[in-house]
């Protein structure tokens, strides 16, 4: 893959669905830098999730505004990195992409009972089961104009991220016009 552009990624979705693992898969597949979304919310958040309390939109903007930092630093220096953020809303992409014009999306998704399954069954995670369902009521899946490729997590993270890497290569030829 080395072809390819330093890519600025945010691997998206709701609660369970393994932003975390397959976005840390995929930094480590294309020697990027992983950030983990989650480690740049703000202590009082992360209690609020904890108790199961689900954010506003107001309660968000910081944490939002700290990933689209970490997204210029590295559209700035020409850099690739992948973030693991939810990006539930179009608003909140938005804010994410003034830090990153080219960012690309990776959305991942999957059956309501599965990822209720997978966030009852994580393990040391703040945030309860119980924000599975205020966050599937908000989220809004990325539009065409949005840069985005959607992903199953049926399939093993592994799975997923083979099919990604493939999806960027054929995004690369394609742009590349070969």
């Amino acid at each position: 893959m080395s072809a390819m552009q330093p890519v600025r990624m945010v691997v998206m979705g709701v609660s369970g669905c393994g932003k975390s693992t397959v976005g840390l898969m995929l930094a480590q597949a294309l020697g990027l830098p992983y950030v983990e979304g989650d480690d740049l919310h703000s202590p009082e958040n992360v209690e609020r999730m904890r108790s199961g309390t689900p954010l506003s939109d107001e309660q968000r903007r910081d944490w939002l505004e700290a990933i689209s930092q970490r997204l210029a630093q590295a559209h700035a220096q020409a850099a690739g990195v992948v973030v693991s953020c939810s990006a539930l809303k179009r608003a909140y992409r938005d804010v994410l992409r003034r830090g990153a014009p080219d960012l690309q999306l990776i959305h991942l998704h999957g059956a309501p009972d599965l990822l209720a399954r997978r966030t009852a069954e994580r393990v040391g995670h703040y945030m309860p089961a119980s924000l599975l369902d205020s966050q599937l009521a908000i989220l809004e899946p990325p539009g065409p104009d949005e840069r985005a490729m959607a992903f199953d997590i049926a399939d093993s993270p592994e799975t997923v991220v083979v099919r990604i890497l493939a999806r960027l290569q054929q995004a690369t030829a394609a742009a590349s016009g070969a």
